[in-house]
């Protein structure tokens, strides 16, 4: 589906993108990807990545800017919504900008998407839009409700089909935790919220792959959830520094004890597949689809998928191994 398509991809120099755009660009080879972002310096420091291949576009531009994503997305096929603000802190004490990002960020991707007559949108979401509790994972349960409503809008006879892919930890990303008690496993005391808190562990590639088979499995509005192994915060600051004592400082404003992918309320149209599970639309009794459906099996009523109910656990050699593998990528990605 995306072999010699055209491709663009919103918040292009995040961690996701940083990902997606190598690995599309060898498994598909798109005859366009465009990288859309609105920093301008880290366009530059992967526009030397990419300085000799001419299928990659950068194009400066915000997802608050209706007018700048009209101009972007002229031609484009496929897109997906990595721009984000993402740092559950930074979403609490500024709601606004939040708000215009992921909310009206949202509004006009769909609509720009539809008015250019897109084929299909994949939009990244969070574990935090599952049950919210934070401002961050309410604009995305709010954005993920857009995309998946805005299936049933046509413009000049096209139809763009919308869909979301929902995961949790990234390892290794910039802000998160594995780097974090690497910067400061030397000071022997490694910062603890709380030592009951439990995390969702996935790969940047597997995120990508996640996307990838979203792009050839929607019909439209499904949300895709990896199956993915959970940790003990503990555990991961043993394995990062063996002897550091740990000192609880308690739970941060908006941060949750445990992920949860899956709601109690979501079981009722969550059907499960070999690696993945799929959350359907309740609107327009698309969660009775066979088309979306395919070949999942109805979960049991009242299933919650979380970190810490969760039959997959990461082992501390996995997560040592992984470490040891990937320690040249860890808090640059």
């Amino acid at each position: 589906m995306l072999k010699n398509s055209s491709i663009l991809i919103t918040g292009g120099t995040g961690s996701f993108g940083k990902s997606f755009v190598p690995l599309t660009l060898k498994k598909f080879n798109p005859k366009r990807l465009i990288i859309f972002s609105r920093d301008e310096m880290k366009q530059w420091e992967m526009q030397k990545q990419f300085k000799d291949d001419k299928r990659v576009g950068f194009f400066i531009g915000d997802v608050r800017d209706k007018d700048r994503l009209h101009r972007a997305l002229n031609g484009v096929e496929y897109v997906v919504h990595a721009a984000a603000t993402k740092i559950v802190s930074t979403s609490e004490y500024n709601p606004f900008e939040c708000i215009k990002t992921n909310v009206n960020g949202a509004m006009n991707l769909i609509d720009v998407c539809i008015d250019q007559g897109v084929k299909k949108v994949v939009a990244l979401s969070t574990d935090k839009a599952s049950s919210p509790i934070n401002l961050y994972g309410a604009s995305k349960l709010a954005s993920d409700k857009l995309f998946i409503a805005s299936n049933s809008s046509y413009a000049a006879g096209t139809q763009t089909s919308f869909a979301v892919v929902r995961y949790g930890n990234v390892m290794g990303s910039r802000g998160s935790v594995i780097p974090f008690f690497l910067s400061t496993k030397n000071k022997n005391e490694l910062t603890i919220t709380d030592k009951r808190m439990t995390r969702f562990m996935i790969s940047l590639e597997q995120g990508v792959e996640l996307v990838w088979h979203a792009f050839e499995d929607m019909i439209g509005g499904e949300i895709y959830v990896k199956k993915i192994p959970s940790i003990k915060v503990t555990d991961i600051a043993h394995v990062i520094s063996p002897k550091a004592k740990h000192k609880i400082i308690g739970i941060r404003p908006g941060e949750k004890l445990h992920e949860q992918m899956i709601s109690a309320e979501d079981s009722e149209y969550t059907y499960e597949y070999s690696n993945y599970y799929k959350i359907l639309p309740q609107i327009n009794d698309w969660a009775k689809d066979t088309k979306r459906i395919k070949n999942g099996t109805k979960v049991p009523s009242g299933f919650v998928y979380s970190s810490d109910n969760n039959s997959d656990w990461m082992s501390n050699e996995e997560l040592n191994d992984w470490i040891e593998a990937n320690q040249k990528f860890i808090g640059n990605i």
